[in-house]
């Protein structure tokens, strides 16, 4: 699958806000959440979120769209094509 039609052609854009609040666009699925840990698949990889009383706000797979809340300490990067996710594999 092309990385565009991944994330139905939307650019990766992440902003966050006082530590407390991240919004990303050109995202593709969830792979995995919990009140530490936010994995997400972006056009730029696979994104993981670590903090504490993580939640996801929104997400919206049509737009590619993810909000999360919560305490957020770290952002991490790695290359890899998704693996199908949480989200892909429910609706399947």
């Amino acid at each position: 699958m092309e990385r565009a039609e991944r994330t139905n052609g939307l650019p990766h854009q992440l902003i966050m806000q006082e530590r407390s609040r991240l919004e990303l666009t050109g995202v593709s699925d969830v792979d995995s959440f919990d009140d530490a840990t936010v994995t997400a698949y972006t056009s730029l990889g696979e994104l993981t979120v670590r903090g504490r009383q993580l939640h996801v706000r929104q997400l919206n797979l049509e737009s590619g769209s993810l909000s999360v809340e919560g305490q957020i300490d770290a952002l991490s990067y790695t290359d890899t094509a998704p693996r199908g996710g949480f989200f892909g594999r429910l609706f399947r």
